[in-house]
């Protein structure tokens, strides 16, 4: 009890700027923006966001707009290896299909089996829910090379023009 009244009295100074800031413990926020920040992309439209050496990949809402309703998802196998670029699966749509490609050299940790029976994930939470496989990164370096969401942004409105 003591100590939490004394957080409180100390949160109020800090609050107040009556301590010094090395004193006042530090908050740090995470929302929306600072994941979408983290996510970094292709040229080809796929996402990859890396926590703990592990990336979950996915494609790009234009992406998914432009190949329309998913109606099939073919996934690697976990354990596969795959080299930056190398083409790791297919989505089908009513309207085409199209090749996955692995933004990071590494290897099928997870794979979304939710897509199996429900592969409309995709379109309805392409950056959540409709993520495709997570990987190990075995070349964190690789990243370096990726765009982020900024660029991809500038990437795709170039690509309507």
């Amino acid at each position: 009890m003591a100590m939490s009244v004394l957080r409180g009295v100390s949160g109020v100074y800090c609050a107040a700027r009556l301590l010094p800031r090395n004193l006042c413990p530090v908050r740090n926020l995470s929302g929306a923006a600072r994941l979408l920040a983290a996510r970094k992309f292709t040229d080809k439209h796929e996402w990859i966001s890396v926590e703990d050496g592990v990336g979950t990949v996915g494609i790009s809402k234009f992406a998914q707009e432009a190949l329309g309703d998913v109606v099939y998802c073919s996934l690697p196998d976990i354990g596969t290896k795959f080299n930056k670029m190398d083409e790791f699966g297919t989505l089908e749509s009513v309207k085409a299909a199209s090749e996955l490609f692995s933004p990071l050299t590494g290897e099928v940790t997870a794979i979304n089996e939710a897509l199996a029976d429900n592969p409309g994930l995709v379109n309805k939470s392409c950056y959540d829910e409709g993520w495709l496989i997570k990987l190990t990164v075995e070349v964190p370096s690789e990243l370096d090379d990726l765009m982020s969401e900024e660029a991809y942004e500038k990437y795709v409105k170039s690509l309507e023009d």
